[in-house]
């Protein structure tokens, strides 16, 4: 039976798997990551699927159509977002026209949070699968094939006649070695050229070691609608197993993005995968997520390994504010952290959010001073942005701070970013200039571009990665984020 996995066309670039789905500023382009392990999970099971990711390879409607009609698949599965569900709707009504005895399912955090919701909007839709959905596209497809009814299958909110109906949730996958690399999906059916990272050498690619958070960071949406809060771990050998796949299967890729919520969770595991790396003699440098409490001891074995970066979510230089959105850290820690990586020869991305709970622009002048006192390698000021599902958008909702619940109100008309988010004591608008003004106040430093030259000369790999954030960033440098008011 053929099954199509679509990342839907929207806007060209326009990075829907990401945690703040958007076209971003610095050409990032994330891989399609949850959709391609269903991906693989469908072909272990044996099904004949077709993985497209629009948005990424350029891809317009039109084509999409043209391209379903020729592979007639028997099931289509939609990735979605919140700032794209209106759109995505479309494009399932579309399909649906074009194949009406087409199964069509949409997945993804957005539907897990609104699934009655996804439903009742449109006719063109079957089933949503809400959380964590690798076995339940496998299931549905198993389904279909035989002809049976979809009331046995766990994770699923679907259409039955005029109703809707919930099934039980589906149990998180605990052997997530059961799981095929994704790498491997990558290598079969996308163009690793067509993802960026900015923090990363191009060309990547973007794997997942571990499921899951056990933080409860009221803004973020994976753990929170997809992963749980917990951190359900690949084995160190099938981790290093996937490596060695890259190097031998990928030879152009140049890094590897750790996309766990947090690698570094479980610092013992962190050492052993770095002795495993070190051991196989492991080539491929890897950026992953990182929390700043991590000990010098670690991110020294992570470097041996190939660590190159580590992303953080700082988030405020308010002790208040961390508090509020239960980031379960100092403000001490991260000078701490900064330490122990710059010893350990570990670059750092650091990122700054505004609009939280209790922000104030006494709260927000000391994020800023704090980011450049520590001084990472790179920074972003990124206002807050609150999704269905997550606890900020219930603070956010209750309190009446969005301006908007028209959700395709989260973007500009370029497909940026548009905050919705007015704060308690601060407008959307106040927060938005705030972010444009401490970009400019970081990156227009004097310092800053000489630590980039310099770092251009001692690791000249980084250069080609550097220059490419450069040019596509420097044009939003300049002018406003949000070209709308949003108060």
């Amino acid at each position: 039976m053929n099954v199509l996995t679509l990342n839907a066309p929207f806007f060209e670039k326009f990075s829907r798997s990401q945690r703040s789905p958007a076209v971003i500023k610095s050409g990032v382009m994330y891989y399609p990551i949850w959709l391609a392990y269903a991906t693989g999970v469908l072909e272990q099971n044996g099904f004949n699927v077709k993985l497209v990711d629009a948005p990424a390879a350029g891809y317009d409607l039109d084509y999409v159509l043209n391209l379903a009609k020729d592979f007639q698949p028997k099931l289509i599965v939609i990735d979605t977002s919140t700032p794209s569900i209106k759109n995505d709707i479309k494009v399932a009504e579309a399909l649906k026209a074009a194949l009406p005895e087409s199964f069509i399912m949409m997945v993804g955090p957005h539907v897990t949070a609104r699934p009655d919701e996804t439903l009742k909007s449109t006719n063109a839709v079957g089933a949503v699968a809400r959380g964590e959905y690798d076995f339940t596209v496998r299931d549905v497809a198993k389904t279909i094939e035989s002809g049976e009814e979809l009331a046995e299958v766990q994770g699923i909110t679907y259409r039955k006649d005029d109703e809707i109906i919930s099934n039980p949730d589906r149990p998180l996958i605990l052997d997530l070695d059961s799981l095929p690399f994704v790498s491997e999906v990558y290598k079969k059916h996308l163009n690793v050229e067509d993802y960026f990272y900015s923090i990363t050498q191009y060309p990547e690619v973007a794997i997942i070691t571990g499921r899951g958070c056990p933080y409860h960071c009221t803004y973020c949406v994976w753990p929170q609608t997809i992963t749980g809060h917990g951190y359900r771990k690949r084995s160190v050998k099938n981790v290093a197993d996937e490596f060695e796949y890259i190097a031998r299967e990928l030879p152009q890729v140049k890094e590897v993005f750790i996309e766990d919520d947090t690698l570094t969770v479980d610092q013992r595991r962190s050492v052993a995968l770095s002795k495993e790396l070190v051991s196989r003699g492991n080539k491929v440098p890897f950026t992953a997520n990182s929390r700043a409490d991590v000990s010098q001891e670690t991110l020294e074995n992570l470097h041996k390994a190939g660590l190159r970066l580590v992303c953080v979510g700082f988030e405020s230089g308010d002790q208040e504010i961390l508090n509020n959105i239960k980031k379960q850290i100092t403000v001490e820690q991260f000078y701490k952290f900064r330490d122990a990586a710059k010893k350990a020869d570990v670059l750092i991305h650091g990122c700054f959010m505004a609009g939280n709970k209790g922000e104030t622009r006494e709260t927000l002048q000391k994020t800023l001073d704090l980011a450049l006192k520590l001084n990472p390698d790179t920074a972003q000021f990124f206002p807050i942005q609150v999704y269905p599902g997550t606890e900020a958008y219930e603070w956010a909702s209750q309190n009446h701070l969005m301006s908007t619940d028209d959700y395709g109100e989260w973007l500009t008309e370029d497909g940026l970013h548009r905050t919705i988010l007015n704060s308690e004591e601060l407008s959307a608008s106040d927060i938005v200039a705030w972010c444009d003004d401490a970009r400019k106040k970081y990156y227009m430093r004097p310092r800053f571009v000489w630590d980039k030259i310099v770092e251009m000369v001692r690791y000249p790999r980084e250069t080609g990665r550097i220059l490419k954030a450069f040019k596509t960033f420097i044009p939003y440098l300049f002018k406003r984020s949000d070209k709308r008011p949003t108060e």
